[in-house]
């Protein structure tokens, strides 16, 4: 049985009332070939979904009236947040898709010193919408009913001199890194057992090449405790991916 098309509504969303879908949407539905009177489930970003019903198709509109509310959450059990040197080509982009399946709940671009991708001005805002465009495709795919926030592109050293909040992570290879799967151990006596549901944690992780020594220092000053993923040497997006995954999983 196929599954109710998702599409999520850049407007704050209420049962009765009668609205037509975002441009993007829009289109989606049309390729899908829905009809009046075929069912869709809608979400604004701010939790839970509506059962909905397609009430117009246009040339290029889609209009619909939203249903009954449905208070419906499919978000890890902490918020997790990644911040990371951006890798270069096409993966960032795979890797923005696959954290907000995951249910990553925000995304912070980073330029380290061997950060291969350079972004700023009108370049790095095209880039930012860009990704927050496969923020929302993946979360209508995957049944989030949050939208990951796509952070502007920042500096490193400036993002580090940021007040300190969450419990910080480090991605690290570093001889003195702790396995990523103690830490987070519900079993084991570790610094992180007293964790509540209200609390996130902030995972940063480098691009190619990964982070410098000094980089590395910088961020352990500003609170990060070194975790690893054991003696295999991943790609950077793939780390990134890995540690996530294991976060969502044991939280």
């Amino acid at each position: 049985m196929a599954s109710t098309p998702r599409f999520f509504s850049d407007q704050p969303l209420v049962s009765g009332q009668h609205l037509d879908l975002p441009a993007t949407a829009a289109r989606h539905a049309q390729v899908l070939r829905l009809q009046p009177g075929s069912p869709v489930c809608l979400f604004d970003g701010t939790g839970g979904e509506y059962e909905s019903t397609i009430v117009r198709m246009g040339r290029s509109d889609v209009q619909v009236m939203v249903g009954q509310y449905i208070a419906i959450e499919r978000e890890p059990g902490h918020r997790i947040h990644l911040a990371l040197g951006m890798p270069a080509n096409e993966r960032m982009d795979w890797l923005v898709e696959k954290a907000c399946e995951l249910g990553v709940a925000s995304i912070q671009p980073l330029h380290t010193e061997r950060s291969v991708l350079r972004l700023s001005g009108e370049r790095a805002a095209k880039k930012r919408a860009h990704w927050q465009g496969i923020a929302v495709a993946a979360s209508e795919q995957c049944g989030g009913n949050r939208i990951a926030v796509i952070h502007p592109v920042q500096n490193l050293s400036a993002w580090l001199a940021r007040p300190a909040g969450d419990h910080r992570l480090l991605l690290s290879q570093q001889n003195h890194a702790v396995p990523l799967r103690d830490v987070m151990s519900v079993n084991g006596v570790t610094a992180l057992d007293d964790i509540s549901r209200s609390q996130s944690f902030c995972l940063l992780s480098g691009p190619e090449g990964g982070l410098t020594e000094a980089e590395q220092q910088t961020a352990l000053l500003a609170g990060f405790s070194a975790v690893s993923l054991g003696a295999r040497t991943l790609r950077a997006e793939t780390a990134a991916l890995a540690a996530l995954a294991t976060l969502t999983l044991l939280t």
